[in-house]
């Protein structure tokens, strides 16, 4: 049975045990005033394999991968650049030689 928390107007705090399908308690069990059941948040981990830390980040993280991410496209688009003109250059020095011999 689970175990249910409490809170009156004047700020007694008391457990009740009961099954889920008893209606909840009204009244405090010190003064009688009406109460209200409290809820506490519920800490969630999922372990096993597709669950990672990381997938849970924080607002810094998220930047942090942007910006990486934006650096590593700018040096990968660097390098091609780079793989194009020395081709495009080994290619016009190639062709010009081959003039030549003929």
């Amino acid at each position: 049975m689970p175990i249910y928390e409490y809170r009156c107007e004047n700020g007694h705090l008391f457990e009740v045990m009961q099954k889920m399908s008893d209606p909840p308690v009204t009244a405090c069990e010190e003064c009688g005033a009406p109460v209200a059941r409290v809820f506490h948040p519920v800490a969630v981990h999922f372990k096993g394999s597709g669950f990672y830390n990381t997938d849970y980040g924080t607002a810094k993280r998220k930047r942090e991968t942007e910006k990486s991410a934006s650096e590593g496209a700018d040096k990968h688009d660097a390098k091609q650049a780079d793989k194009k003109d020395s081709k495009s250059s080994s290619d016009t020095s190639t062709s010009s030689s081959a003039k030549s011999s003929d």
